[in-house]
């Protein structure tokens, strides 16, 4: 049986389940256990966890802060994907331990680039425009 509705949206236990697992990767990055000389000298945000609706993969956002070196934090936390899998196996209470991918989360670059978009001249025109219109 599928969980999820019929959107596709995340479940309330795939919501819940992400955000215990973010929530014990992002004390266990704050607290410096993850002992690597990159994820050591990068501040690194976990703005998200998806997890599969089966709750066998969590696909884990993480944004480096400045957005520095992503390529390199990625690599990194790939390399001690098999400590942070049994950290969260230990420290959340699942049936199973999830498989667990690294992404970059690039909501706010895409944001930022919205964001400039709209303050263009043209775009201004437009909106302006458009408020006469009503």
């Amino acid at each position: 049986m599928i969980a999820t509705n019929k959107m596709n949206n995340p479940t309330q236990r795939q919501l819940r389940v992400g955000e215990l697992i973010r929530h014990e990767l992002a004390d266990m990055l704050s607290r410096g256990a993850i002992h690597d000389p990159v994820i050591e000298r990068h501040m690194i945000t976990v703005p998200e966890v998806r997890m599969s609706p089966d709750l066998r993969l969590a696909t884990i956002y993480v944004v480096p802060l400045g957005g520095r070196d992503e390529d390199e934090v990625l690599e990194a936390l790939d390399r001690n994907k098999r400590y942070v899998r049994g950290e969260i196996a230990r420290r959340v209470n699942l049936k199973f331990a999830p498989e667990i991918r690294f992404r970059i989360d690039e909501r706010f670059d895409e944001a930022e680039r919205i964001e400039k978009l709209l303050r263009t001249p043209a775009v201004r025109r437009d909106l302006a425009h458009e408020n006469d219109d009503e």
